[in-house]
């Protein structure tokens, strides 16, 4: 296992974190994964023999059952693991049961110590934009946790390039803790994240975690063109996470992607996550899986080295037309690219 560091952080973190949405099963979540005391514990087990050093969950998933479980799951590996949850979607019908704010954060701090039975969290991360709240309210109260021992570290996830930059802009007037990672949605079937979140990620020192690296089973490899879709499909039901928007350019990429693997012996699902530790600003992949089988299949991604045609190939298939301003910069400004600018158009 690869160990890189997380952002500006002094954090070693490994390629691959545990992520743990199918851990529970209670409401929406049930569709996902039903993973139970038992089953995670093994799951984590398999991780940790792996060289996997951080477990990811939230406070939502499961309405914090998940949160529960992992507390549970990891007793045993308290000294090799680091422990990453999120907040920030209601947890109740009351006004103030979402969000960002002061009295939110700190209760939904002590209630995932409480529910992961720990005295601090390694990261804690915004689930998502909060555009009401005060930036000022919401980092001053980060910092605050951090400086009393309840955090040791902060992120965000499913920022717009702007939240992000605003948000470390009022980190450093207000000398606050600043986010050292961001978790995003990136993968060969949806690459928006190359236009700016990976530019800002390496410009401001971001450590980039991937939620979702195989398009939530998309690029598992069970789908295929001219075949019908998998019964227990996330996305025949309710579940849009991630769209799909051109189904005939996801079989192209299947197919390709199938190829590379039939050449090396290993499956789809485990291309498409080397590729992504190919990627530039990539720090580590958030995998999760309904069976041990499909988790180590995943975790041997880490293992995987394509090569650089492999990976032109890969990248082909998969491309995306670029968006103003960025064909524009591409046919006028790449005489002088920073080295974030280089990732999307170097």
């Amino acid at each position: 296992m690869e160990y890189r560091q997380l952002g500006r952080s002094g954090l070693k973190v490994s390629t691959m974190t545990m992520g743990t949405m199918t851990f529970g099963g209670r409401g929406m979540f049930e569709q996902l994964g039903t993973t139970d005391v038992e089953g995670a514990t093994r799951q984590i087990d398999l991780c940790v023999d792996h060289g996997v050093n951080l477990v990811d969950t939230a406070d939502m998933y499961s309405a914090g059952q998940s949160e529960e479980i992992v507390g549970q799951a990891t007793k045993n590996h308290r000294d090799d693991l680091y422990l990453a949850t999120k907040m920030r979607f209601p947890m109740g019908d009351g006004p103030n049961d979402g969000g960002a704010s002061r009295t939110r954060i700190v209760r939904s701090c002590e209630d995932s110590l409480r529910r992961l039975g720990v005295e601090h969290i390694d990261l804690y991360q915004l689930h998502g934009w909060d555009g009401q709240t005060p930036l000022e309210e919401t980092l001053e109260a980060l910092d605050t946790l951090v400086r009393k021992g309840k955090i040791r570290y902060i992120g965000c996830s499913n920022y717009s390039a702007w939240h992000i930059m605003k948000a470390l802009g009022v980190s450093e007037r207000g000398e606050f803790q600043r986010f050292v990672s961001q978790q995003i949605h990136y993968t060969l079937q949806a690459r928006e994240a190359e236009n700016e979140l990976v530019p800002v990620s390496i410009d401001q020192g971001l450590g980039i975690l991937v939620w979702s690296p195989i398009a939530g089973g998309l690029l598992s490899g069970k789908f295929r063109r001219g075949q019908d879709d998998p019964e227990t499909s996330r996305h025949l039901g309710e579940w849009s996470e991630p769209p799909v928007h051109d189904r005939e350019r996801l079989y192209d990429i299947i197919e390709v992607a199938a190829e590379i693997g039939d050449a090396h012996g290993v499956s789809v699902a485990q291309v498409a996550n080397a590729w992504l530790l190919h990627k530039p600003g990539v720090t580590s992949l958030v995998i999760g899986a309904r069976t041990e089988e499909q988790l180590a299949d995943n975790l041997a991604a880490a293992d995987l080295a394509l090569t650089d045609d492999e990976v032109r190939r890969l990248d082909e298939v998969s491309a995306m037309p670029l968006l103003y301003p960025y064909w524009h910069q591409r046919n006028t400004i790449t005489d002088r690219l920073s080295p974030a600018d280089a990732t999307l158009l170097g």
